[in-house]
């Protein structure tokens, strides 16, 4: 690993109500965009759909959750929040660090 890049943990919530898009192929669409921002994905766990704890959406009261293992810069980050902000597929994003 170069002495530049950062490992990071990544939890996304996917959100694929009304839409086509398995989970896989959300999960590989995050994926390309990890690489877009210079990360290198070392792993992905798929936790499966729970319900959440507090819900602000009575439509939407829980949602698939996946862990995304990354290497990257340390603007990889806030580059990811910055390309997924758009994506309705994915409900919310939480990066730290490894």
């Amino acid at each position: 690993m170069n002495p530049t890049q950062r490992k990071y943990r990544a939890t996304f919530i996917l959100d694929n109500r009304g839409k086509e898009e398995s989970i896989d192929q959300i999960v590989d669409g995050v994926k390309q965009v990890i690489s877009e921002v210079k990360g290198e994905v070392t792993g992905v766990e798929n936790l499966g759909r729970r319900d959440f704890v507090r819900v602000t959406d009575k439509k939407l009261t829980g949602a698939t959750y996946v862990h995304i293992d990354f290497s990257g810069p340390a603007s990889a980050p806030a580059g990811l929040h910055d390309k997924l902000r758009l994506n309705h597929s994915v409900y919310r994003t939480f990066v730290r660090s490894a």
